[in-house]
């Protein structure tokens, strides 16, 4: 799904991009409402940042990426731990792209969210590749999303992807 968000884009940067677990349901400009196989996910866009919502038998799980003022936990390159029940990993990079390459890559992805039943895509007035989006999955029992923040004014694209659920063995499952 792509929408517009109702609002401007901000001189927010990747490096302003902080990582939670276990907030509380932010205000969100769209939101998506999943069922994977029994697990109810709520895809948030919260404007240039996310927040995944997950809830199953064994437990749920929520995920900010934002700009948190005050927060001093920043965005890290990854991240794996015990979440109730479940096993859960984080990882996130920042492409630095040329503004050609950043307007293909730009594309690319919200074509590819946009048509996915599980996609999300956010893109803000004004900015053509400023965007936001979110994509989800059922995997061997895991749940996964990967997530794009775009900072097309710095050339950066921030992608993060998380695995929730239970522990697949080693050299199983990768993406």
């Amino acid at each position: 799904m792509l929408t517009t968000l109702n609002t401007s884009y901000t001189d927010t940067r990747a490096a302003d991009l902080a990582w939670t677990l276990g907030r509380e349901p932010l205000p969100a400009l769209a939101t998506l409402d999943l069922e994977l196989s029994g697990a109810k996910m709520q895809l948030r866009l919260l404007g240039a940042s996310h927040q995944v919502l997950l809830e199953e038998d064994r437990g749920s799980c929520s995920e900010t990426v934002a700009c948190i003022p005050g927060s001093s936990t920043p965005l890290p390159l990854g991240v794996a731990k015990r979440v109730g029940d479940w096993e859960y990993e984080f990882a996130a990079r920042v492409e630095m792209l040329t503004p050609g390459s950043f307007a293909g890559r730009a594309q690319e992805l919200l074509a590819l969210v946009s048509d996915h039943p599980h996609g999300l895509a956010g893109v803000f007035p004004g900015s053509p590749h400023a965007f936001t989006a979110m994509l989800a999955q059922r995997y061997e029992g895991q749940v996964r999303w990967r997530t794009w923040h775009a900072y097309p004014q710095d050339g950066q694209l921030v992608a993060t992807r998380t695995r929730v659920g239970v522990r697949v063995p080693a050299g199983q499952g990768a993406w």
